[in-house]
């Protein structure tokens, strides 16, 4: 892999008291934000050779809607262990798709966030935010290691 698309999911609608938190779905302005994400991503030459995903509501909508706006995107790859994950946990993933030349991730904070410092600082704890529907285009120095990454774009609605 030589460049790496971290795609934190579009604005969400609250909680329902009691309700299942994977279920939460795009607000209408996260919808438009999801769709500003990829008329970027396409503006940009973007081309994914491989899109994983969080299986929950408000990341596949995401990814569905920026998807949109590129021609010959790929069908998104659901991992679990992208929901709630550490940077650790996203990077022993991404390492399963080393053979891949592009890849976006769509997930959440704080795992997102997190996953940008350690890739470009190498560490975890110097992250900046990451905002809803905001994306981090990285390019790895060779292997996918902590500080091994440059940041060559960051973006948000």
């Amino acid at each position: 892999m030589h460049e790496l698309i971290l795609l934190r999911h579009a604005e969400a609608q609250p909680a329902s008291s009691g309700g299942d938190d994977q279920s939460r779905r795009l607000s209408g302005r996260g919808e438009q934000e999801a769709k500003a994400a990829g008329k970027w991503l396409a503006s940009h030459g973007v081309k994914p050779d491989r899109v994983l995903c969080s299986p929950s509501e408000r990341t596949r909508a995401t990814a569905s809607l920026a998807l949109a706006s590129m021609k010959h995107a790929p069908e998104p790859q659901f991992a679990e262990d992208i929901y709630e994950a550490t940077p650790g946990e996203l990077l022993a993933l991404l390492d399963q798709h080393a053979d891949a030349g592009t890849v976006v991730l769509v997930g959440h904070n704080p795992g997102i966030e997190r996953l940008v410092a350690l890739l470009v600082e190498g560490r975890s704890d110097e992250f900046r935010g990451m905002p809803p529907a905001g994306l981090a285009v990285l390019h790895l120095n060779g292997a996918l290691e902590p500080g091994n990454a440059r940041l060559d774009a960051f973006w948000s609605p």
